[in-house]
């Protein structure tokens, strides 16, 4: 019995040094992961007869850890699931601050994502009437679409007649009138929802033109194009002081405006002072601290331009449009070179000189300017080649050769016949038939080449007024169409024909078309596009719409009238 006592006596003292050895290693290890008040004290127990100053490296070191500790909390703060277990009791004012703070960076972050810089985007107009809103939204338009921008104005105003039948006074202005304003908020909702839908349609840029006068209804509308359909927008404000820009402006409406053709004059002016004054009762103009919206103030049609907040590619483009913009009253002449002798010969391209009835239409063509009361001097562009210099001679007026009036370059097909065409590149004959617009001769250029390269001229010549350029068939086909509008596909077959001048006036934000012949002979150079365009049509079919040209010349046909009487 008493060796069972001891024997179980000693089983109970391993025991308990077992236990004593398990419950230090788990503290041990449970220390390790927590690492912060238990550490220090078994750090302290393992170096009490260590230095002061070994003692002064292991609390550096600690430190360290909490540190780095304090951090891992801080990330742990920022997962919504976790911030329950780490924020500690009374840190109620940090926990708000910053989940104020995530909501504004995940607000910000989600506009960032969703609005980028390929979204559409919309242009909305701000200002008071008469102060070139129209004006300037048709010339942007007109630039954009140039420039492969896709863009379409909407006119408030248009819409607001869809709902009249017949416009009666200035007191659908007034801000008490009920009936009036709803008449204008449907209106103004019309056209902005067709905005929409064309922009969605995956058209590139949307236009908005109407007045926007409340800072409330430009909030309304920034948050519905940025929240709800996720498009970008711009503002444009017009601004006018200057009263002689402004008088002209009033002169335009009352001229070109619907809303007046069927009053009198004095009838029409007394109805547009009272709605001015109807509009600057509500005016609000934009504050950039009072609104936080993208915008750019222009100033006098262009004299000084103003921006808040412009980013992305599309706008800054736009900006650099307007800083350049200058909306006067221009006159433009345009005319091709005289007859040539390719065009005689039914040659295309090439630099040859001018036939004797091109001569002709110089001399005629310097006679018809220089007769012109110079109230204005004029400025003659031509291109770089032989006959439109030879053409623009004699006109008394600074001349400037430009390089990108240069006529259309046709490639490995400069100096052919549309039937040596057909013959030697038959396949590049069709498919040039095909789509004028877009094809590109081999080593050689296409109307999109052209248009490329005219788009400084462009932007040069909007605000030149009294120029004469004298061109060549396609480049002016490009110039003509893009004042007047044209559909793109419409350029290549625009007739432009030899010996005429066609003079542009403008007019608000559009054009005004006058066209001169002269009375000196020439060849037929228009082509139309023919009907069947197919790559196995005949030779007949391809040169059916190919206008005649002289095949046998006699020998004395380039000799002026004197050498041929000699």
């Amino acid at each position: 019995m008493a060796l069972m006592s001891i024997q179980r006596d000693w089983y109970i003292y391993f025991w308990l040094i077992y236990c004593k050895i398990y419950s230090t290693i788990v503290r041990l290890f449970g220390n390790h992961c927590r690492g912060s008040d238990k550490v220090r004290s078994v750090i302290t127990a393992g170096v009490s007869g260590q230095s002061a100053g070994s003692l002064h490296r292991v609390r550096t070191r600690r430190r360290k850890q909490s540190q780095h500790r304090a951090k891992h909390i801080v990330a742990l703060v920022r997962r919504s699931s976790l911030r329950r277990i780490v924020m500690a009791p009374g840190a109620s004012t940090a926990h708000a601050m910053m989940e104020d703070k995530e909501k504004v960076l995940a607000t910000a972050t989600m506009r960032s994502r969703r609005i980028n810089q390929f979204a559409p985007l919309l242009i909305a107009l701000v200002g008071l009437p008469a102060r070139g809103k129209s004006q300037l939204a048709h010339r942007l338009a007109r630039h954009l679409n140039w420039n492969g921008e896709s863009t379409k104005v909407f006119d408030c105003s248009e819409y607001r007649r869809r709902h009249m039948a017949l416009y009666g006074s200035h007191d659908i202005f007034r801000a008490d009138n009920q009936q009036g304003s709803a008449i204008r908020r449907q209106s103004a909702r019309e056209a902005v929802q067709d905005a929409m839908l064309w922009l969605k349609d995956g058209n590139s840029v949307a236009i908005f033109d109407g007045t926007n006068i409340t800072r409330e209804q430009r909030r309304e509308l920034s948050d519905y194009c940025l929240n709800d359909m996720g498009f970008r927008i711009l503002f444009i404000e017009c601004v006018c002081e200057d009263q002689e820009l402004l008088e002209r402006n009033i002169i335009e409406i009352l001229h070109y405006s619907a809303d007046y053709k069927n009053m009198s004059e004095e009838e029409a002016v007394d109805d547009l002072r009272k709605k001015l004054e109807h509009y600057m009762r509500q005016y609000e103009p934009i504050d950039a601290g009072l609104e936080t919206i993208s915008f750019v103030r222009v100033e006098n049609m262009g004299e000084t331009v103003t921006a808040h907040k412009v980013a992305g590619q599309k706008e800054s483009g736009i900006l650099g449009y307007l800083s350049g913009m200058r909306c006067l009253p221009q006159t433009l002449y345009f005319t091709r070179h005289g007859e040539s002798e390719y065009n005689v010969l039914g040659r295309i391209g090439g630099d040859a000189a001018l036939s004797p009835r091109g001569q002709l239409y110089a001399r005629a063509l310097a006679d018809h300017f220089n007769s012109l009361p110079a109230r204005e001097p004029y400025t003659v562009w031509t291109s770089e080649l032989r006959r439109t210099k030879q053409t623009a001679a004699d006109i008394r007026a600074p001349k400037r050769a430009v390089r990108a009036l240069n006529e259309l370059d046709a490639g490995i097909c400069e100096g052919l016949t549309y039937e040596e065409m057909q013959e030697r590149f038959p396949q590049e004959f069709a498919w040039r038939d095909q789509d004028k617009l877009h094809y590109r001769y081999p080593w050689g250029e296409s109307y999109i080449d052209i248009m490329t390269r005219l788009r400084p001229v462009l932007s040069a010549l909007e605000d030149e007024h009294n120029v004469i350029v004298v061109g060549h068939q396609a480049v002016l086909r490009c110039m003509l169409g893009y004042f007047l509008d044209a559909k793109l596909d419409e350029l290549p077959y625009m007739n432009v024909p030899l010996h005429t001048i066609v003079k542009l006036t403008s007019y608000g934000y559009k054009y005004k078309v006058e066209m001169t012949k002269l009375p000196v002979e020439c060849v037929d150079t228009h082509r139309k596009q023919p009907k069947n365009c197919s790559i196995n049509r005949t030779s007949a079919d391809a040169l059916t719409t190919v206008p005649s040209h002289y095949d046998t010349l006699p020998s004395n046909l380039w000799q002026n009238s004197a050498e041929a009487q000699l």
